[in-house]
């Protein structure tokens, strides 16, 4: 008897499984079509483009064809800009605060084809953007919003489960020296306020912002981008090439009394990591910073003047096995 229930179950465990395998001969989902441009947690795709000496950057964003079963037939999707998705993004996120918006990249500095092609038998396919970075002012957050159109013949179908069909891509250029550097060593007074000049002003991390391939800026004192007025506060720093020599300027410094007290300089420092051998680790510091500026904008009809001193420094790990120089950084 006992064998006659082991042979039953193993007959009855064999057809659960036979039907099982059968069920994938045959398609379980659409073949829908997606961008693979997974959000972060403030709702946009970052993609690092790096500067060069002509500000041209490339990116390729794949275009995906859903399902368990390949793809077979060619398929031409078309994809244009989206504007209403970016502007229901900043209201949700940032309200009436607009100068904290994302920014729709101007066309100027942009250029795709209408269509990516994914030919049968592929899965995916990519879309080509050729970026122009030659004066894009990161002062404001940039993106470049896409999504998937419908097909007026029918013959695909967006993804419209969750974000798949749109990529908001935040357009982040970056160099060498571009990130975001420690500032505890950088310390700050108020001038000319009596016993409060001796209270030190200090901010732990300091973002930096590239402008061409050697330059980059970034805001004075403990400015950042929360603040409406930041544009008035953005020092430039340039790298000489072949020196150690950094440039500090300001734009504004006809209003902000921006000066220079010391000549500011580069030390670069590269080590292959102990553990990971195909790690090179790059220090940069800009060392000898002083300068002074006036905040004339927080408080109506006041001068407050700020003095900072002393140097800031950024650790940047590169993968070496890696050929492109976006893919081959350890993003934060």
């Amino acid at each position: 008897m006992k064998g006659i229930y082991t042979l039953l179950f193993s007959l009855f465990v064999l057809v659960i499984f036979s039907a099982c395998n059968d069920e994938w001969k045959n398609e379980q989902y659409e073949h829908y079509i997606s961008f693979k441009a997974p959000i972060n947690s403030n709702g946009v795709t970052r993609i690092n483009l790096s500067h060069s000496a002509t500000g041209k950057a490339t990116y390729r964003l794949p275009v995906l064809v859903s399902g368990s079963t390949d793809n077979n037939r060619n398929i031409s999707v078309k994809v244009g800009i989206d504007t209403d998705t970016l502007r229901t993004l900043n209201i949700a996120r940032f309200a009436s605060r607009e100068d904290l918006w994302y920014r729709e990249l101007p066309s100027k500095h942009y250029s795709f084809p209408e269509t990516v092609e994914i030919k049968a038998g592929e899965n995916i396919g990519y879309l080509d953007i050729e970026f122009n970075l030659n004066d894009l002012d990161l002062v404001d957050k940039w993106v470049l919003p896409l999504t998937i159109e419908d097909d007026p013949n029918g013959e695909y179908t967006p993804n419209y489960r969750k974000h798949y069909r749109k990529a908001l891509l935040r357009v982040m250029p970056f160099n060498d020296y571009s990130g975001t550097y420690g500032g505890t060593n950088l310390q700050g007074k108020l001038v000319d306020a009596g016993a409060g000049e001796n209270e030190p002003l200090v901010k732990s991390q300091i973002t930096t912002y590239a402008i061409d391939d050697e330059t980059i800026f970034f805001y004075a004192g403990t400015i950042d981008e929360s603040r409406q007025d930041r544009r008035n506060y953005k020092i430039i720093a340039h790298f000489v090439p072949n020196t150690n020599i950094v440039e500090l300027t300001c734009e504004n410094s006809a209003n902000n009394g921006f000066k220079i007290n010391t000549q500011a300089s580069s030390y670069i420092e590269e080590e292959m990591d102990p553990i990971r051998p195909y790690l090179l680790k790059r220090t940069t510091m800009i060392r000898d910073i002083n300068y002074e500026f006036e905040d004339y904008t927080l408080a109506p009809g006041a001068r407050i003047k700020f003095q900072f001193e002393g140097t800031i420094s950024m650790q940047r790990n590169i993968n070496t096995q890696i050929p492109d120089k976006d893919q081959a950084i350890e993003w934060d």
